[in-house]
């Protein structure tokens, strides 16, 4: 990876913050590791270059790695010159390549979920195709559908989110949340999941403040949540992680609401490190907590949260400051246990909110979201 260019703001025309910067044939994602003091963008070339883009998290956001993984390829194979395979041999060269791009971070289903569609649409072409230029085209085209699919059910989302919680909160015209980690345009093809319910709610008029946690240790709160939300003139406030609970006891959050990495088929939810701990806080102050993620963030594989892999992290984000990267701070010989992710089961969630609509409780501590599914 190389870096393409360096913008002031960081968005396109001016308008939307945009990490994802994608023409046919050529990627570019912003370096979110630089954020929120230098916009630079980084030229992707191949499935390499967006492997290390991912594990280094210079692009993070489940439904923004999974998009960012599929366009890499896209990119590879829009570019590849010197491919002389059958149709199958094309079929297999991208089903290793996208078997490589999952190993990058294993934790969220987006990425997986992603691949697996993309192998089978390659296999379908090869199948009934005599040249392999064919399947790397239908390859091309069902990655970019898959861009500009994320920014319309992240603004369905929006809408479904905000419209609930007002509904919700029938006796509060304005309306104060609090989100965590990062989950809008950086982390997403555009707009956001649980930041695009933020969003959505500041458009209508009803939001009276966002607050944001710092989220550490590699603080994608303060470094990234915060640049949007001052970007787009939302009101907002930036507070420690271990602040949240005051926060809540000083009747300042009517609701919380967060992204997720990966859900399970009764709710259980596998997030940023630190959201369980948000979840038992609200449970305990009587707040609404809500997850907002698209259904590609459903894996009815899993019956529990149990089931989920939780990603390890390098025990330098906590030894070293700004993410691992700058000088130690901590004790030399201490050791660390760094998980990316933690699960908050479904008895602590109020409600699940989908580009297809909010999944609710019939009367238990689960969500039935197999059957939402397939009534969606």
């Amino acid at each position: 990876m190389a870096p393409e260019s360096n913008f002031s703001d960081g968005t396109e025309s001016g308008n939307s913050l945009q990490a994802i910067c994608y023409k046919r044939g050529s990627l570019q994602l912003l370096d979110q590791t630089k954020l929120p003091l230098q916009s630079t963008y980084l030229n992707i070339r191949d499935s390499t270059d967006g492997w290390h883009a991912i594990k280094d998290m210079v692009v993070r956001g489940a439904p923004a790695i999974a998009i960012a993984a599929a366009l890499s390829l896209a990119v590879e194979v829009f570019n590849l010159e010197d491919f002389n395979g059958t149709p199958d041999e094309a079929c297999s060269f991208l089903i290793m390549k996208l078997e490589y791009l999952v190993s990058s971070r294993p934790t969220a289903v987006n990425l997986s979920d992603a691949a697996t569609k993309l192998k089978q649409i390659a296999a379908k072409v090869a199948a009934t195709s005599s040249d392999s230029k064919s399947v790397f085209e239908a390859y091309i085209e069902a990655s970019e559908s898959m861009l500009k699919d994320d920014v319309d059910s992240n603004k369905a989302i929006g809408s479904h989110g905000a419209a609930f919680i007002q509904r919700h909160l029938e006796n509060s015209t304005r309306i104060s949340m609090l989100t965590h980690c990062n989950t809008g345009s950086l982390a997403t093809a555009g707009y956001g999941t649980a930041l695009g319910v933020i969003r959505s709610l500041h458009t209508e008029g009803v939001l009276e403040r966002a607050y944001c946690t710092e989220t550490r240790p590699f603080n994608q709160g303060s470094r990234l949540t915060a640049f949007e939300l001052v970007h787009d003139n939302i009101p907002a406030t930036l507070i420690a992680d271990s602040a949240a609970a005051a926060l809540m006891k000083d009747g300042k959050v009517n609701a919380v609401v967060v992204g997720a990495d990966r859900v399970a088929a009764n709710g259980d939810t596998a997030n940023k490190i630190g959201t369980y701990s948000l979840a038992v806080s609200a449970k305990y102050h009587n707040i609404p907590f809500f997850v907002a993620a698209p259904l590609t963030s459903v894996d009815l594989s899993l019956s529990s949260g149990e089931a989920i892999v939780i990603e390890e992290r390098s025990p330098k984000e906590l030894l070293n400051t700004h993410g691992g990267l700058g000088e130690q701070v901590a004790a030399s010989g201490i050791s660390v246990w760094n998980p990316a992710f933690d699960v908050t089961p479904a008895s602590l969630i109020s409600g699940i909110i989908t580009e297809k609509g909010v999944i609710t409780k019939k009367g238990t501590d689960a969500f039935d979201i197999k059957d939402f599914v397939q009534k969606a």
